[in-house]
C-alpha cells in the first residue's frame, strides 16, 4: 500500500481512510485471543473520538509512553523501549511525515526490518477497545497515540493482535533496527558480562532480558520481577560503593510499573551509601517500571 497516495486521495474525497487489508474487525484480534462474548464486545475507535486535540508524539518519543494492554507482547514493548533511546534508530521505524494536526485522513504508517528490508506497513487509526479500554498498549498521557498506532502497525504485519500475544524479544529488537542479535545465558554468563554491557550500552546497542516462565500466567514474585516477561536493558553503569566500585544494570518493566524489590532497587538502603552526585544522577525514586 503506498501511504502517500492513499492520503492524497482520501483528502481529495474528504474521508478518512478505512483499510480492507487489516479491517476493524475480529479476524484482526485473531480468534483465541479472548473468550468469543468478549470478542464481539470489542470497539474500535479512532483518537479523534478519544481526544480533542490528538498528537502522535508530545514531548519527544520515551520508554515512559508505554503501558502494556491485555496482551501480553511485552516481548515487543521492550524492544520498542530499548529503541526509544537510540532516535537514530527510531527516525527509520516512525516516520516524521505524518501526524493529527496537518494532512490527516486517519491514515499511518511504519516501517519494520523483514527478511533484508525495510517493508512499510500501513493502517488506519481505529484502535480496539474493551468495555472502555485499551485491549493493547496504552499511552501514558491520554492524548499521545504513537504506542497505539506502532503497535498496531506490528499486529498487522505478523497478521493479527493474537500473534503478538507472546514472542521473542530478540525477534523484536531485528525487526526495529535491521540489526544482528546476540543472547547470553544468565545460567552460565560470561565472566565478564558486567564489562560486555557496559561497552554494549556505550555502542549504543539495544539491550533486553527476560525471565523464564510462562508468559500467559504474569506471577510477579515477592522480589517483584516478573516470570515469563520481558524487560528493557536501559544503562549499565559503575558507581563507587564502599570501598571499592559496584556494577549496576538499569532494567524497565514494559507494564510501566512493577519493579524489583531487592538491592538496588529504589528505596535500597545501598543508595545510603553512595556519593550524593551519583544518587542524584542515576535514582528516579518513581514508580514508573523503572529500576537499578
Amino acid at each position: 500500500q503506498d501511504f502517500r497516495a492513499l492520503r492524497a486521495s482520501c483528502l481529495s474525497q474528504g474521508l478518512l481512510f478505512e483499510d480492507a487489508t487489516f479491517p476493524a474487525h475480529v479476524s484482526s484480534i485473531g480468534a483465541t485471543l479472548l473468550p468469543e462474548e468478549k470478542l464481539w464486545q470489542i470497539q474500535w475507535k479512532r483518537p479523534t473520538e478519544l481526544q480533542r486535540n490528538p498528537h502522535l508524539i508530545t514531548d519527544g518519543v520515551s520508554r515512559f509512553d508505554i503501558m502494556q494492554g491485555e496482551i501480553g507482547d511485552c516481548w515487543m514493548l521492550a524492544a520498542l523501549g530499548s529503541l526509544t533511546l537510540r532516535k537514530q534508530f527510531l527516525e527509520n521505524v516512525l516516520p516524521k511525515d505524518q501526524g493529527f494536526q496537518d494532512d490527516y485522513a486517519g491514515i499511518f504508517h511504519f516501517r519494520f526490518w523483514q527478511y533484508g528490508e525495510w517493508v512499510d506497513v500501513v493502517i488506519d487509526d481505529r484502535l480496539p477497545f474493551l468495555n472502555g479500554r485499551y485491549l493493547s498498549v496504552h499511552p501514558r498521557t491520554s492524548n499521545e497515540f504513537w504506542p497505539s498506532l506502532l503497535e498496531k502497525a506490528y499486529a498487522k504485519l505478523q497478521g493479527s493482535y493474537q500473534n503478538l500475544n507472546g514472542g521473542y524479544l530478540s525477534d523484536a529488537l531485528v525487526d526495529l533496527t535491521g540489526g544482528v542479535q546476540v543472547q547470553f545465558s544468565l545460567k552460565e554468563p560470561p565472566p565478564d558480562l558486567e564489562e560486555i554491557l557496559r561497552a554494549a550500552d556505550t555502542s549504543q546497542c539495544l539491550m533486553g532480558c527476560s525471565t523464564s516462565g510462562q508468559s500467559r500466567r504474569n506471577i510477579e514474585l515477592r522480589n517483584g520481577i516478573v516470570q515469563g516477561h520481558a524487560y528493557t536493558v536501559t544503562g549499565a553503569v559503575k558507581v563507587p560503593y564502599k570501598n571499592g566500585w559496584k556494577h549496576i544494570i538499569r532494567i524497565w518493566n514494559p507494564w510501566g510499573h512493577g519493579e524489583w524489590k531487592g538491592p538496588w532497587s529504589d528505596n535500597s538502603p545501598q543508595w545510603d551509601r553512595v556519593e550524593p552526585k551519583y544518587r542524584e544522577a542515576l535514582l528516579r525514586n518513581k514508580d514508573d517500571g523503572e529500576f537499578w
